[in-house]
């Protein structure tokens, strides 16, 4: 595979991961749809490909993709961005010392409070989005595990005040970037180890695969992670592969129209007299608007808000809505509503979500790439009948 990483982002999300075949000329990888191959003799395989969990092209194509444009060393990928990082908590022992986000995806929350404290991690939740916070990092910190922007609340982490404190304790720092995707922000270049996607999101962004990533930053890391990933058997399917390739390959200029839009809605919510809080790191108004300049190239895809009303009435607007689907996940070409508190982090204890700020009538939105004065007049029509 030729080296493209000179190219523009646009360009190598293009052509990140494969090139064409010699003996066909395929501008795509084949979908190897096969979970073996023969060998010329026992123990003897072909190109060393023994078994489709170990070895599978078109796997590999995406891997690779995925680590170009992050800025790593290897790309892995998985079922879903939670076998992603479950398979990365694999690589630890009991008694490491995990310290993450108290905002963070529901998921990832009963992830490490229903299972990995089960096997002996031991999990701090903090604020990371305070620069204070990286003063009094403790000493035993194994891993520093982040979300930037953060989910639901589009909290930013300061990634250098955060990878600099966690070095310097010797701890590794892992980024869940799926919110703004390589597009808008590459942790790895910032001295992040490692970086997590759900690629089910903005990666393959069609909604219609599941699907995760974790991409390392030096080569040393890459060794430990395959051998869990193949282990565990945390892969990704090669159909599920080449549909997130396919997806890929038009990540930029889908960033582009979702970051667009976003500022429209935004704007419009802003501005409404019945809208009492908006959220979007693109907006001045955001608290950590400069750091957003700073570290992203725009503000995203994603939108809360809350509107002078009752839970109640709020889900009754998030029923209204025509365009924007009552539904979870993110990231696809479509726009997706959703409330936080009763369903992506229903996981996460009622008292735990006032503290941070996922009120009941949090509202989160996935703004897509439809016309954008369309999207405004959806929401519109629905706030109006509040």
């Amino acid at each position: 595979m030729s080296d493209s990483s000179e190219h523009g982002f646009g360009t190598q999300a293009v052509h990140a991961g494969w090139e064409p075949e010699e003996k066909t000329g395929a501008v795509m990888p084949p979908i190897y749809m096969t979970s073996t191959y023969v060998q010329d003799a026992p123990g003897v395989p072909r190109e060393g490909f023994e078994y489709s969990r170990t070895q599978n092209i078109t796997r590999f194509a995406l891997q690779d993709a995925l680590s170009q444009l992050e800025g790593g060393a290897a790309g892995f990928t998985f079922t879903s961005g939670m076998a992603a990082i479950t398979t990365l908590l694999l690589t630890l022992k009991p008694g490491d010392r995990i310290v993450a986000g108290d905002d963070l995806y529901g998921g990832t929350y009963r992830l490490f409070t229903k299972i990995g404290a089960r096997f002996g991690l031991v999990f701090d939740f903090v604020d990371t989005s305070d620069p204070a916070t990286f003063d009094n990092l403790p000493e035993d910190t194994r891993l520093l595990y982040l979300e930037t922007p953060s989910n639901p609340l589009l909290k930013l982490v300061p990634l250098d005040i955060a990878i600099a404190a966690a070095h310097r304790v010797g701890a590794e720092v892992s980024v869940d970037n799926t919110f703004a995707t390589p597009a808008l922000q590459q942790p790895l270049k910032m001295g992040a180890d490692y970086v997590i996607h759900s690629t089910t999101k903005y990666i393959a962004g069609h909604s219609d695969v599941v699907g995760g990533a974790l991409i390392v930053r030096e080569e040393k890391l890459k060794e430990d992670i395959w051998f869990h990933q193949n282990s565990a058997g945390t892969v990704n399917s090669p159909f599920d592969a080449f549909l997130t390739l396919r997806g890929l390959r038009t990540l930029e200029i889908r960033m582009e129209r979702h970051c667009k839009n976003a500022m429209q809605v935004a704007t419009y919510l802003e501005a409404h007299p019945k809208v009492s809080k908006v959220i979007y790191p693109g907006l001045p108004s955001h608290p950590q608007y400069n750091l957003a300049q700073r570290q992203m190239s725009s503000g995203g895809g994603m939108v809360c808000f809350e509107v002078d009303a009752t839970p109640k009435q709020a889900a009754q607007l998030v029923s209204d809505l025509k365009i924007f689907a009552l539904a979870e996940s993110l990231g696809g070409v479509e726009s997706l509503v959703e409330l936080p508190a009763p369903m992506t982090h229903a996981s996460i204890p009622p008292e735990m979500r006032a503290a941070i700020g996922i009120t009941d009538g949090l509202v989160r939105l996935s703004v897509g790439i439809e016309n954008g004065d369309d999207l405004v007049a959806d929401l519109e029509a629905a706030i109006a009948k509040i």
